[in-house]
Protein backbone atom coordinates (compact mmCIF):
# COMPACT_ATOMS: atom_id res chain seq x y z
CA UNK A 1 0.00 0.00 0.00
CA UNK A 2 1.17 3.48 -0.53
CA UNK A 3 2.27 5.35 2.24
CA UNK A 4 0.09 8.52 1.53
CA UNK A 5 0.10 9.85 5.48
CA UNK A 6 4.15 8.65 5.92
CA UNK A 7 5.21 9.96 9.37
CA UNK A 8 1.98 12.01 9.86
CA UNK A 9 1.02 11.85 13.47
CA UNK A 10 -2.87 11.62 13.85
CA UNK A 11 -4.95 11.68 17.07
CA UNK A 12 -8.14 10.18 16.53
CA UNK A 13 -10.90 10.96 18.49
CA UNK A 14 -14.01 8.32 19.20
CA UNK A 15 -16.94 9.70 21.00
CA UNK A 16 -20.07 7.65 21.62
CA UNK A 17 -22.24 6.11 18.60
CA UNK A 18 -22.36 2.68 17.22
CA UNK A 19 -20.33 3.54 14.24
CA UNK A 20 -17.67 3.53 16.49
CA UNK A 21 -16.97 -0.11 15.85
CA UNK A 22 -15.44 1.12 12.77
CA UNK A 23 -12.68 3.03 14.60
CA UNK A 24 -10.90 0.24 14.77
CA UNK A 25 -10.44 -0.71 11.21
CA UNK A 26 -9.53 3.55 10.55
CA UNK A 27 -7.00 2.98 12.75
CA UNK A 28 -5.75 -0.06 11.41
CA UNK A 29 -5.97 1.54 7.88
CA UNK A 30 -4.36 4.98 8.66
CA UNK A 31 -1.28 3.05 10.02
CA UNK A 32 -0.61 1.10 6.99
CA UNK A 33 -1.05 4.80 4.82
CA UNK A 34 1.90 5.27 7.19
CA UNK A 35 0.31 7.17 10.12
CA UNK A 36 1.40 7.41 13.41
CA UNK A 37 -1.90 7.35 15.38
CA UNK A 38 -3.17 7.65 18.99
CA UNK A 39 -6.42 7.16 20.03
CA UNK A 40 -8.46 9.78 22.39
CA UNK A 41 -11.58 8.27 23.87
CA UNK A 42 -15.23 9.36 25.24
CA UNK A 43 -16.84 7.56 28.46
CA UNK A 44 -19.33 6.99 25.84
CA UNK A 45 -17.39 5.62 23.19
CA UNK A 46 -15.79 3.02 25.77
CA UNK A 47 -19.58 1.82 25.98
CA UNK A 48 -19.52 0.90 22.12
CA UNK A 49 -15.98 -0.60 21.80
CA UNK A 50 -13.45 -0.72 24.55
CA UNK A 51 -10.09 0.78 24.83
CA UNK A 52 -7.66 -2.65 25.01
CA UNK A 53 -9.39 -3.20 21.23
CA UNK A 54 -8.18 0.44 20.53
CA UNK A 55 -4.88 0.03 22.30
CA UNK A 56 -3.84 -3.28 20.46
CA UNK A 57 -4.88 -1.50 16.74
CA UNK A 58 -3.19 1.28 17.02
CA UNK A 59 -0.09 -0.10 19.22
CA UNK A 60 0.13 2.75 21.48
CA UNK A 61 -2.20 3.91 24.69
CA UNK A 62 -5.63 4.79 24.96
CA UNK A 63 -6.25 8.19 26.37
CA UNK A 64 -8.93 8.63 27.85
CA UNK A 65 -8.79 10.66 31.07
CA UNK A 66 -8.31 14.56 31.21
CA UNK A 67 -6.69 13.71 35.02
CA UNK A 68 -4.66 11.07 34.10
CA UNK A 69 -1.57 12.00 36.31
CA UNK A 70 0.66 9.84 34.49
CA UNK A 71 -0.47 10.81 31.53
CA UNK A 72 -0.14 14.83 32.64
CA UNK A 73 3.99 13.89 33.20
CA UNK A 74 4.45 12.16 29.49
CA UNK A 75 2.06 13.42 27.20
CA UNK A 76 -1.13 15.11 28.63
CA UNK A 77 -3.88 16.96 26.54
CA UNK A 78 -1.22 19.85 26.18
CA UNK A 79 1.85 18.20 24.81
CA UNK A 80 -0.66 15.35 22.62
CA UNK A 81 -2.19 18.46 21.26
CA UNK A 82 1.35 20.17 20.24
CA UNK A 83 2.11 16.36 19.05
CA UNK A 84 -0.66 16.11 16.10
CA UNK A 85 -0.64 17.27 13.08
CA UNK A 86 -4.58 16.14 12.48
CA UNK A 87 -7.29 15.46 14.94
CA UNK A 88 -10.12 13.83 13.32
CA UNK A 89 -12.80 12.90 15.70
CA UNK A 90 -14.61 9.48 14.37
CA UNK A 91 -17.12 9.37 14.66
CA UNK A 92 -18.10 12.47 15.50
CA UNK A 93 -21.56 12.39 17.74
CA UNK A 94 -23.92 15.10 17.23
CA UNK A 95 -23.58 16.04 20.81
CA UNK A 96 -19.82 16.10 20.50
CA UNK A 97 -20.29 18.84 17.46
CA UNK A 98 -22.57 20.96 19.60
CA UNK A 99 -20.02 20.97 22.50
CA UNK A 100 -17.13 21.53 19.88
CA UNK A 101 -18.61 24.53 18.89
CA UNK A 102 -19.23 26.05 22.39
CA UNK A 103 -15.34 25.47 22.73
CA UNK A 104 -16.20 23.13 25.95
CA UNK A 105 -13.55 21.68 28.11
CA UNK A 106 -15.12 18.74 29.91
CA UNK A 107 -13.49 16.25 28.53
CA UNK A 108 -9.94 15.05 27.36
CA UNK A 109 -10.90 15.16 23.11
CA UNK A 110 -12.69 18.90 24.02
CA UNK A 111 -9.64 20.10 25.48
CA UNK A 112 -7.36 18.76 22.73
CA UNK A 113 -9.30 20.53 19.97
CA UNK A 114 -8.88 23.97 22.41
CA UNK A 115 -5.53 23.63 22.61
CA UNK A 116 -3.94 22.60 19.63
CA UNK A 117 -3.22 24.13 16.37
CA UNK A 118 -3.72 21.52 14.04
CA UNK A 119 -6.32 20.75 11.37
CA UNK A 120 -9.10 19.44 13.27
CA UNK A 121 -11.91 17.07 11.12
CA UNK A 122 -15.13 15.76 11.93
CA UNK A 123 -16.76 12.19 10.09
CA UNK A 124 -20.54 13.24 11.67
CA UNK A 125 -22.44 9.58 12.75
CA UNK A 126 -26.03 9.84 13.66
CA UNK A 127 -29.48 8.93 13.01
CA UNK A 128 -30.39 10.73 9.74
CA UNK A 129 -33.57 12.29 11.81
CA UNK A 130 -30.55 13.86 14.43
CA UNK A 131 -28.44 14.99 11.37
CA UNK A 132 -31.10 17.01 9.26
CA UNK A 133 -31.86 18.74 12.94
CA UNK A 134 -32.21 22.70 12.12
CA UNK A 135 -29.91 22.56 15.30
CA UNK A 136 -27.38 19.94 13.75
CA UNK A 137 -27.30 21.83 10.79
CA UNK A 138 -26.45 25.36 12.00
CA UNK A 139 -24.06 23.89 14.22
CA UNK A 140 -22.14 22.04 10.86
CA UNK A 141 -22.39 25.74 9.25
CA UNK A 142 -20.66 27.38 12.47
CA UNK A 143 -18.04 24.80 12.71
CA UNK A 144 -17.05 24.91 9.22
CA UNK A 145 -16.48 28.78 9.29
CA UNK A 146 -13.99 27.93 12.06
CA UNK A 147 -12.41 26.19 10.02
CA UNK A 148 -13.16 22.69 10.52
CA UNK A 149 -13.20 20.30 8.28
CA UNK A 150 -16.22 18.32 8.09
CA UNK A 151 -16.14 14.62 6.44
CA UNK A 152 -18.79 13.00 5.28
CA UNK A 153 -21.87 11.85 6.43
CA UNK A 154 -22.50 8.73 4.17
CA UNK A 155 -26.13 7.86 3.03
CA UNK A 156 -27.57 4.23 3.67
CA UNK A 157 -29.29 2.03 5.67
CA UNK A 158 -28.52 3.13 9.58
CA UNK A 159 -28.37 0.70 12.96
CA UNK A 160 -31.75 1.97 13.52
CA UNK A 161 -33.36 0.87 10.69
CA UNK A 162 -33.79 4.59 8.77
CA UNK A 163 -32.36 5.06 5.86
CA UNK A 164 -30.69 8.37 5.10
CA UNK A 165 -27.81 10.92 5.39
CA UNK A 166 -25.92 10.20 8.98
CA UNK A 167 -23.85 7.15 8.31
CA UNK A 168 -20.06 7.78 8.86
CA UNK A 169 -17.70 7.46 5.96
CA UNK A 170 -16.10 4.11 5.39
CA UNK A 171 -12.43 4.00 6.75
CA UNK A 172 -11.49 3.77 2.86
CA UNK A 173 -12.75 7.30 2.60
CA UNK A 174 -11.65 9.13 5.56
CA UNK A 175 -8.01 8.05 4.82
CA UNK A 176 -8.53 9.38 1.40
CA UNK A 177 -10.03 12.35 2.93
CA UNK A 178 -7.50 12.86 5.79
CA UNK A 179 -4.56 12.37 3.46
CA UNK A 180 -5.81 15.11 1.33
CA UNK A 181 -5.91 17.70 4.01
CA UNK A 182 -2.46 17.36 3.93
CA UNK A 183 -2.16 18.03 -0.01
CA UNK A 184 -1.68 21.68 -0.18
CA UNK A 185 -1.44 22.60 -3.61
CA UNK A 186 0.74 25.24 -3.35
CA UNK A 187 3.93 24.20 -5.05
CA UNK A 188 1.86 22.42 -7.68
CA UNK A 189 3.92 21.29 -10.57
CA UNK A 190 6.89 23.27 -9.38
CA UNK A 191 10.37 21.77 -9.62
CA UNK A 192 12.28 21.67 -7.26
CA UNK A 193 15.73 20.82 -5.78
CA UNK A 194 16.36 20.03 -2.55
CA UNK A 195 20.24 19.27 -0.80
CA UNK A 196 20.22 17.21 2.39
CA UNK A 197 22.61 15.86 4.73
CA UNK A 198 26.44 16.14 5.36
CA UNK A 199 29.25 15.84 2.89
CA UNK A 200 32.64 13.57 3.65
CA UNK A 201 35.66 14.78 2.84
CA UNK A 202 38.46 12.16 2.74
CA UNK A 203 41.80 12.34 4.33
CA UNK A 204 42.69 9.00 3.30
CA UNK A 205 41.26 5.53 2.80
CA UNK A 206 39.25 4.85 5.50
CA UNK A 207 39.39 8.66 7.55
CA UNK A 208 37.35 11.73 6.18
CA UNK A 209 36.07 14.97 7.48
CA UNK A 210 32.23 15.65 7.97
CA UNK A 211 29.43 17.00 10.49
CA UNK A 212 27.09 16.22 12.88
CA UNK A 213 23.72 17.02 10.29
CA UNK A 214 21.37 14.20 9.79
CA UNK A 215 19.43 14.80 7.25
CA UNK A 216 16.12 15.38 8.54
CA UNK A 217 15.46 18.41 7.76
CA UNK A 218 16.03 18.69 4.11
CA UNK A 219 14.34 14.68 3.92
CA UNK A 220 11.38 16.49 5.22
CA UNK A 221 11.23 19.28 3.29
CA UNK A 222 11.39 16.92 0.58
CA UNK A 223 8.43 15.17 1.64
CA UNK A 224 6.05 18.45 2.02
CA UNK A 225 7.15 19.52 -1.29
CA UNK A 226 5.90 16.69 -2.93
CA UNK A 227 2.71 17.11 -0.63
CA UNK A 228 2.34 20.47 -1.81
CA UNK A 229 2.30 19.26 -5.26
CA UNK A 230 5.76 19.82 -6.47
CA UNK A 231 8.31 17.71 -8.77
CA UNK A 232 11.50 17.30 -5.88
CA UNK A 233 15.05 15.85 -6.94
CA UNK A 234 16.89 15.45 -3.68
CA UNK A 235 20.57 15.57 -3.81
CA UNK A 236 21.73 13.75 -0.41
CA UNK A 237 25.21 13.18 1.28
CA UNK A 238 25.36 9.94 3.29
CA UNK A 239 22.12 9.57 5.42
CA UNK A 240 20.22 6.57 6.92
CA UNK A 241 16.97 7.76 6.26
CA UNK A 242 14.48 6.41 3.37
CA UNK A 243 13.61 8.26 0.65
CA UNK A 244 10.28 9.88 0.73
CA UNK A 245 7.80 8.14 -1.90
CA UNK A 246 7.61 10.12 -5.51
CA UNK A 247 10.37 11.81 -4.23
CA UNK A 248 14.20 11.65 -7.04
CA UNK A 249 17.41 10.93 -4.63
CA UNK A 250 20.63 11.70 -6.10
CA UNK A 251 23.01 10.21 -3.93
CA UNK A 252 26.64 11.98 -3.66
CA UNK A 253 29.38 12.04 -1.18
CA UNK A 254 31.82 15.04 -1.18
CA UNK A 255 30.97 18.79 -1.53
CA UNK A 256 32.34 18.80 -5.39
CA UNK A 257 29.70 15.83 -5.88
CA UNK A 258 27.06 18.10 -4.48
CA UNK A 259 28.15 20.76 -6.41
CA UNK A 260 28.39 19.19 -9.72
CA UNK A 261 24.85 17.48 -9.10
CA UNK A 262 23.31 20.58 -8.46
CA UNK A 263 24.54 22.86 -11.04
CA UNK A 264 24.02 20.12 -13.71
CA UNK A 265 20.59 20.14 -12.76
CA UNK A 266 19.42 23.31 -11.67
CA UNK A 267 18.78 24.70 -14.98
CA UNK A 268 15.54 23.22 -15.11
CA UNK A 269 14.51 24.31 -11.54
CA UNK A 270 12.14 26.70 -10.09
CA UNK A 271 13.02 26.89 -6.81
CA UNK A 272 16.51 25.31 -4.92
CA UNK A 273 16.88 24.99 -0.97
CA UNK A 274 20.15 24.66 0.35
CA UNK A 275 19.59 22.20 3.34
CA UNK A 276 22.90 20.41 3.33
CA UNK A 277 25.53 20.52 5.32
CA UNK A 278 28.26 21.35 2.96
CA UNK A 279 31.77 20.97 4.12
CA UNK A 280 33.56 24.39 3.50
CA UNK A 281 36.80 22.47 3.27
CA UNK A 282 38.80 19.47 1.75
CA UNK A 283 42.03 18.12 2.22
CA UNK A 284 44.29 19.71 -0.61
CA UNK A 285 45.69 16.12 -1.23
CA UNK A 286 44.35 12.71 0.17
CA UNK A 287 46.39 10.02 0.74
CA UNK A 288 46.19 6.69 -1.09
CA UNK A 289 47.38 4.67 2.05
CA UNK A 290 46.24 4.85 5.62
CA UNK A 291 48.14 7.41 7.58
CA UNK A 292 50.16 6.23 10.37
CA UNK A 293 50.22 7.17 13.23
CA UNK A 294 53.81 8.03 13.65
CA UNK A 295 53.69 11.72 15.14
CA UNK A 296 51.86 13.28 18.33
CA UNK A 297 50.72 16.52 15.88
CA UNK A 298 49.52 15.93 12.18
CA UNK A 299 49.04 19.11 9.57
CA UNK A 300 46.25 19.17 7.26
CA UNK A 301 46.43 21.57 3.89
CA UNK A 302 42.80 22.37 3.09
CA UNK A 303 41.30 24.29 0.57
CA UNK A 304 38.59 25.34 0.13
CA UNK A 305 34.92 23.81 -1.55
CA UNK A 306 32.73 25.56 -3.79
CA UNK A 307 29.70 27.30 -1.56
CA UNK A 308 27.15 25.76 -3.46
CA UNK A 309 24.08 28.22 -2.64
CA UNK A 310 25.94 31.31 -3.73
CA UNK A 311 27.05 29.47 -7.07
CA UNK A 312 23.35 29.28 -7.76
CA UNK A 313 21.97 32.60 -6.73
CA UNK A 314 24.57 34.31 -8.71
CA UNK A 315 23.41 32.12 -12.39
CA UNK A 316 22.03 34.54 -15.11
CA UNK A 317 18.43 32.52 -15.34
CA UNK A 318 18.74 31.56 -11.76
CA UNK A 319 15.40 29.68 -9.35
CA UNK A 320 14.14 31.07 -6.15
CA UNK A 321 17.08 30.36 -3.70
CA UNK A 322 16.44 29.61 -0.21
CA UNK A 323 19.11 29.00 2.29
CA UNK A 324 19.95 27.57 5.53
CA UNK A 325 21.90 28.91 8.51
CA UNK A 326 23.18 27.05 11.29
CA UNK A 327 24.99 29.32 13.73
CA UNK A 328 26.36 28.72 17.03
CA UNK A 329 26.47 32.90 18.02
CA UNK A 330 24.39 35.56 16.52
CA UNK A 331 22.33 33.75 14.29
CA UNK A 332 20.36 36.38 13.18
CA UNK A 333 23.22 38.98 12.69
CA UNK A 334 24.78 36.24 10.75
CA UNK A 335 21.86 35.03 8.55
CA UNK A 336 20.76 38.23 7.11
CA UNK A 337 24.25 39.23 6.20
CA UNK A 338 24.68 35.79 4.34
CA UNK A 339 21.27 36.79 2.82
CA UNK A 340 21.93 40.16 1.60
CA UNK A 341 25.75 39.14 0.32
CA UNK A 342 24.67 35.74 -1.20
CA UNK A 343 21.54 37.51 -3.07
CA UNK A 344 19.67 34.77 -1.13
CA UNK A 345 15.33 34.88 -1.70
CA UNK A 346 14.77 33.71 1.94
CA UNK A 347 17.12 32.02 4.59
CA UNK A 348 16.30 29.92 7.52
CA UNK A 349 18.64 30.02 10.60
CA UNK A 350 18.40 28.02 13.61
CA UNK A 351 20.81 27.11 17.03
CA UNK A 352 23.43 24.15 16.50
CA UNK A 353 22.74 23.12 19.71
CA UNK A 354 18.74 22.88 18.86
CA UNK A 355 18.75 21.30 15.11
CA UNK A 356 21.67 19.80 14.32
CA UNK A 357 20.99 15.86 14.00
CA UNK A 358 17.38 16.25 16.47
CA UNK A 359 14.37 15.33 15.50
CA UNK A 360 13.13 18.99 16.29
CA UNK A 361 14.01 22.58 15.44
CA UNK A 362 13.50 26.18 15.96
CA UNK A 363 14.17 28.49 13.12
CA UNK A 364 14.00 31.95 12.37
CA UNK A 365 12.93 33.09 8.73
CA UNK A 366 14.50 35.78 6.84
CA UNK A 367 13.22 37.69 3.55
CA UNK A 368 13.66 41.30 2.09
CA UNK A 369 13.17 43.28 5.28
CA UNK A 370 10.84 40.85 7.12
CA UNK A 371 11.25 37.71 9.65
CA UNK A 372 8.93 35.15 11.22
CA UNK A 373 9.45 32.95 14.05
CA UNK A 374 8.82 29.32 14.15
CA UNK A 375 8.71 27.96 17.78
CA UNK A 376 10.32 24.26 18.47
CA UNK A 377 8.55 21.67 16.43
CA UNK A 378 9.27 18.53 15.02
CA UNK A 379 11.12 18.88 11.71
CA UNK A 380 8.44 17.61 9.72
CA UNK A 381 5.67 19.69 10.87
CA UNK A 382 8.20 22.77 10.57
CA UNK A 383 8.71 21.46 7.46
CA UNK A 384 5.17 21.87 6.26
CA UNK A 385 5.26 25.22 8.19
CA UNK A 386 8.29 26.48 5.79
CA UNK A 387 6.63 25.35 2.23
CA UNK A 388 2.91 27.06 3.40
CA UNK A 389 5.50 30.19 3.84
CA UNK A 390 6.79 29.94 1.27
CA UNK A 391 3.95 29.14 -1.14
CA UNK A 392 2.27 32.11 0.65
CA UNK A 393 4.87 34.98 -0.04
CA UNK A 394 5.95 34.06 -3.34
CA UNK A 395 3.22 31.64 -5.54
CA UNK A 396 0.33 33.42 -3.90
CA UNK A 397 -2.31 32.91 -6.58
CA UNK A 398 -1.02 29.08 -7.11
CA UNK A 399 -3.20 27.64 -4.21
CA UNK A 400 -6.07 25.47 -4.42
Amino acid sequence: MEQRLLNKQIVLGVTGGIAAYKSADLVRRLREAGAEVRVVMTENAKQFITPLTMQAVSGNPVHDDLFDLKAEAAMGHIELGRWADVILIAPASADCMARLLQGEASDLLLTLCLVTKAPIALAPAMNQGMWKNTATQENVQALQAKGVVILGPGEGSQACGDVGLGRMLEPVELVDKVAALFQTGCLSGKRIIITAGPTHEALDPVRFMTNASSGKMGYALAEAAVAAGAHVTLISGPVSIATPAHVAKIAVITAQEMFDAVMSRVADCDIFFSVAAVGDYRSKTIATQKIAKTATTMMLELERNPDIVASVAQLEKRPLVIGFAAETENRVVNAKAKLVNKKLNMIVTNEVSVGMGGDENEVTVLWDDQQQEFPRMTKRKLARELIELLGTRFFPTERN
